[in-house]
């Protein structure tokens, strides 16, 4: 019934499987990949007509993780798969940016990927096996791209380089690094590094390439084995509406795109497009009439590059004149607004403890991040007026970036027990938005008071290239980046690299244009940070007066019950009382949140008190709760009992008992070891200035009380006698 072709190989110590012609046969392409145990179906739909009235490639793609993969029921009230997680949104992003710059420019008919994760091995990442799935089932589409695709995860311990590492691996590594590319070039780069030089990271991407080329052949292999019918790929042409605006036009178009200024460039632009589309609708259609007039702008601006002239008047390598400021926002725990050109993040961070982190759940692992970085883009950055959304795929994925810029720099949670969230707010955009997140990020994290190691600086990097000429452009604008053929982003400390992210329009570029770029990247990175260390130049020694304080402590194992009490009720107790937050951790590490200092050291003590055994030889509050013939029993130190016996004061507080000993009276006592029964054995504190009380209420009461506890022992005694005999005779009794 099925003609399945098979295609396998050795890789990272596994089987390497690519099958075709046994699942979704009526798609374009289906392929599934397995590495271990992790299987991913990636399928290819393609819409045999283009959309109408498009200007862009319409491909989309979408990367579903299935609970079952991992042999799990989803949480939640439907226990289904609801909305994408984070990073679904992230592996999607993955692949749609490996494979879109393989389509040329008027491709408009509708492609869709869908990878689906089926089967889940924590040894072998199934992003890295989706990327691979993906890339084969668009080889057997029957598209006709030219080019194969292959992909890889590379680490690095013990600065040994490691092929795609498991996760258990990747938290040891430093350095995690994913691309895609062809035999003879690279057209998507992702990283997060532990502050890695460019060297090491060149040679990082050097080792994945090589590696890639094997799964290029395997694919290729599968291509000739389960070739399809090609598709014809009718890409729109607009030379002759071009030749059309040229004429006309050219000059105008010209003399909008001098205007140094964004807003004042834009709608130049605009005016002259009006005119453009009132003189050729007639003649063509709207969208070519857009595309076209793109293409002159382009062919105008990326002239003007090649000959090294910036639509801002900047050189290559310059950039845009930087603005930092800190501390802001008078009540927030950290502030910064960090300005680049006409491009400005705002950002915020806030401290919080451990009951603020956020829950993730995927196949691989159900963890809590502790530091958290959103990124928002509201309408008004661009001066337009759609309705605020939430977080779409850019957001989520510029957000993560700077997250990965940032976190190899962060101190360790024992070092500093705080929940971190950091909210990036766009308030101008003229492109490069991410990495002044990255900056602003930075700043306020100090001015929280968070030790980084270093502080962190991003840039842009661009591209224009016309056969062998090129220019690499440092802290590219929207338009650069628009109409020019590469965005790479690069953040990093001045002791190397932390993050990468490189997205193109021409079909890859190779190791070398790499280097040149990521070394005209340093020496931005390190511009940017001068000025930013005029702002700030380390973290404040203490974290902002309205932010909560947050000491971890240590109890005995064995006393955690008694700190929880019965149903949590002590616990409860401690933090009504002191409006503190408590985490009980099973290892005896305890976290106390205050919102001020004194209300953390009230539930520090009060918890110690109930967690601990007091020391021989300290001195401790206590307070009496009993009174005996023989003496006074007393509570100290937390929930501690221990009896003062009547012989053990000293003579000249004897005489003086009934006006020292009442309940509820506060004394001091040192605490001396413990007797042969293990029970706690003190002394009173001796103090020859110790005075009876005053208020002879107090004396009356406890004579009177004393009193009546003598008379009733005997009557107690006579009914503890009954009670003993009443419970000897229960054994007759069915």
């Amino acid at each position: 019934m099925f003609k399945e072709i098979i295609k396998e190989i050795d890789y990272c110590g596994d089987k390497l499987i690519l099958k075709t012609g046994k699942i979704a046969r009526q798609a374009n392409g289906s392929v599934l990949a397995q590495l271990g145990k992790t299987q991913v179906l990636s399928v290819v739909s393609i819409n045999p007509e283009p959309k109408p009235d498009i200007t862009f490639l319409p491909l989309s793609v979408h990367y579903r993780e299935m609970a079952f993969a991992g042999g799990k029921i989803p949480g939640g009230f439907t226990k289904r798969e609801g909305k994408p997680s984070d990073k679904e949104i992230l592996t999607s992003r993955l692949i749609d940016r490996s494979i879109r710059p393989l389509f040329s420019d008027g491709y408009f008919n509708e492609i869709q990927v869908i990878s689906t994760v089926l089967s889940y091995d924590p040894d072998h990442s199934p992003d890295v096996v989706a990327l691979i799935s993906a890339f084969a089932a668009l080889a057997t589409s029957g598209l006709d791209l030219g080019e194969v695709l292959g992909a890889a995860r590379v680490g690095l311990i013990d600065d040994e380089f490691i092929l795609n590492p498991s996760a258990e691996q990747r938290q040891n590594s430093k350095l995690d690094l994913v691309l895609a590319a062809t035999d003879s070039s690279i057209t998507m780069v992702e990283s997060e590094s532990a502050e890695l030089s460019n060297e090491v990271i060149l040679k990082g991407i050097e080792f994945g390439h090589k590696s890639i080329i094997s799964v290029i052949n395997l694919i290729k292999a599968l291509q000739e084995a389960a070739a399809k019918d090609k598709i014809a790929m009718n890409y729109a042409t607009v030379s002759h509406v071009e030749a059309d605006i040229k004429e006309a036009f050219f000059d105008k178009i010209k003399e909008a795109l001098k205007n140094s200024a964004k807003q004042d460039r834009d709608e130049a632009s605009k005016k002259v497009y009006a005119e453009v589309t009132e003189a050729l609708s007639e003649k063509h259609s709207t969208n070519f009439i857009y595309l076209a007039y793109e293409n002159v702008k382009a062919e105008i601006v990326r002239s003007l590059i090649l000959k090294d002239k910036r639509l801002d008047g900047r050189h290559c390598e310059e950039i845009r004149r930087i603005e930092c400021e800190v501390g802001l926002l008078h009540k927030t725990h950290g502030s910064a607004l960090f300005t680049r050109g006409e491009t400005q993040a705002l950002a915020v961070t806030t401290l919080g403890s451990s009951q603020d982190e956020q829950w993730v759940e995927n196949l691989d692992s159900d963890t809590k991040e502790h530091f958290l970085l959103h990124y928002i883009f509201p309408p008004y950055s661009v001066n337009e007026t759609s309705s605020p959304k939430a977080a779409g795929r850019r957001e989520i994925g510029h957000g993560r970036l700077a997250w990965k810029a940032i976190n190899p720099v962060l101190p360790t949670k024992d070092s500093f027990p705080y929940t971190i969230r950091s909210v990036s707010e766009i308030t101008s955009s003229n492109g490069s938005t991410s990495m002044a997140t990255v900056c602003g990020v930075s700043l306020s994290l100090m001015d929280a008071g968070v030790p980084l190691k270093n502080p962190v600086a991003g840039i842009a990097m661009g591209l224009v290239k016309e056969e062998k000429e090129f220019k690499i452009l440092s802290d590219i604008m929207a338009d650069e980046d628009f109409l020019g053929d590469m965005d790479f982003k690069v953040a990093g400390t001045k002791d190397g690299i932390t993050a990468l992210q490189m997205d193109i329009k021409i079909k890859g570029i190779d190791e070398g244009l790499m280097e040149q770029a990521l070394n005209q990247a340093r020496k931005g990175i390190n511009h940017i940070l001068s000025i930013m260390n005029k702002a700030i130049s380390g973290h404040r020694e203490d974290v902002s007066p309205y932010a909560p304080t947050i000491k971890m402590i240590k109890i005995l194992k064995d006393k955690i019950k008694e700190v929880l009490g019965a149903g949590g009720k002590v616990i409860k107790e401690i933090c009504e009382t002191t409006g503190a937050k408590i985490k009980v951790f099973e290892d005896g590490n305890v976290e106390v949140a205050g919102p001020t200092l004194a209300a953390a050291q009230k539930a520090i003590d009060w918890v110690l008190a109930l967690g601990t055994e007091p020391e021989i030889g300290s001195v401790y509050d206590a307070e009496v709760i009993k009174l005996l013939e023989i003496g006074a029993i007393v509570k100290f130190n937390g929930n501690k009992e221990s009896l003062l016996h009547i012989n053990d004061l000293p003579t000249s507080v004897k005489e003086k008992f009934n006006q020292v000993f009442f309940i509820g009276n506060k004394v001091q006592v040192k605490f001396i070891g413990y007797d042969s029964k293990k029970r706690y054995k003190i002394n009173l504190k001796h103090d020859e200035n110790i005075e009876p009380a005053q208020n002879n209420e107090h004396v009356n009461k406890n004579n009177e009380r004393n009193n009546n506890e003598r008379k009733a022992r005997p009557e107690r005694k006579k009914n503890n006698e009954e009670s003993n005999q009443v419970v000897s005779q229960r054994k007759y009794f069915n």
